[in-house]
């Protein structure tokens, strides 16, 4: 009996999905590798607790430097680690900021995806592959979407997207490779970077209820999303890779709320009314704005059984404890830092 652990590669392992993803698949057993950037300062804050001592020999999380822009490092780790899943994950994915920076975006989000299949190739690698795919693809096409609705991106980072899924969907036609795309609608969790549209809100109540905030200034209040958890979210990528057959699923909970709904459910579990505090600025506007982003997962939920049990009200809340309680943790280490001072 084979007791070799799976071997999985994560690119952006450091980010929410990756770091979500590296819990689940260590928690079943994984032996995984993780490719992050090189920096003078220390960006793996979402994985610190999974880490352990690199000579511990029960180590089951490596990470490696390495970036989607270096294909020759691409094809020397792949080959040297010779996973048995690959999950791209790494991408410019701030949607305002890929305006201020397209080419950047298209380098890292659009051929970054080119790059890592043809490593997989040019290194020989019988692997399966997931690509991040994500709704922003789908821009100004009318709700509900699902794997058959057309493309019609609105931002550089939609436009980079939709690159890479048709780019994975060739070399799966081509090359005969598991492939297989994750169209996911937003998802969000405490792991949600702050300067995304959730988790500004959320830190923004819990700073404010403290006293530490006055005001929160946002842009298009009217946008419609689907929001989603997305530590269940991962576990849908999980599946799509253990499926008999490569293809295509969106992940979503096929529920819309707008922001402002975001930050009324935010604001009242704080017991704060949300239009005391907020007020607008054009700044956070895009050049083209998606109006509305609603995912129809039916095929997920018939092929893989994949089922979201957190929508949007319910996710609200978890984000607001998890700050609120941040925002604590951020005081005592303030507090112990002062009276080690004394």
């Amino acid at each position: 009996m084979n007791t070799t652990p799976k071997r999985a590669l994560i690119t952006g392992i450091t980010g929410q999905d990756g770091s979500y993803l590296a819990e689940l698949l260590l928690a079943k057993g994984y032996e995984v590798h993780g490719l992050i950037r090189r920096s003078s300062s220390f960006n793996t804050m979402r994985i610190d607790h999974l880490y352990r001592d690199s000579h511990d020999p029960e180590l089951k999380l490596h990470l490696h430097f390495g970036e989607l822009t270096d294909s020759s490092r691409l094809v020397t780790l792949l080959a040297e680690i010779q996973p048995d899943e690959v999950y791209n994950l790494a991408a410019q994915s701030h949607v305002r900021v890929s305006f201020d920076e397209p080419e950047y975006t298209g380098d890292t989000t659009g051929l970054g995806t080119v790059r890592l299949l043809e490593a997989i190739r040019s290194a020989n690698v019988a692997c399966r592959f997931y690509q991040a795919s994500s709704s922003e693809m789908f821009g100004a096409s009318p709700p509900p979407q699902n794997e058959d609705t057309p493309f019609y991106p609105r931002s550089p980072y939609g436009v980079a997207k939709v690159y890479s899924y048709w780019i994975t969907k060739n070399y799966r036609e081509a090359y005969g490779m598991f492939a297989s795309n994750g169209i996911l609608f937003n998802h969000e969790s405490p792991r949600r970077g702050g300067t995304f549209v959730t988790r500004k809100i959320t830190r923004a109540v819990a700073r404010i209820a403290a006293g530490e905030q006055d005001a929160l200034y946002m842009g298009n209040l009217d946008a419609v999303r689907d929001w989603g958890y997305a530590p269940e979210y991962v576990e849908g990528m999980w599946r799509m890779l253990q499926a008999d057959e490569p293809t295509d699923f969106v992940l979503a909970t096929n529920t819309a709320y707008t922001v402002k709904d975001f930050l009324r459910f935010s604001f009242e579990h704080a017991g704060l009314d949300w239009e005391k505090y907020v007020r607008f600025d054009e700044r956070y506007l895009r050049p083209t704005e998606v109006d509305s982003l609603i995912g129809d997962p039916a095929k997920a939920h018939d092929v893989l059984g994949w089922r979201p049990g957190v929508l949007t009200p319910q996710l609200a809340r978890i984000m607001v404890d998890a700050d609120v309680e941040a925002l604590k943790v951020e005081h005592g280490h303030f507090v112990d830092q002062v009276v080690s001072a004394d």
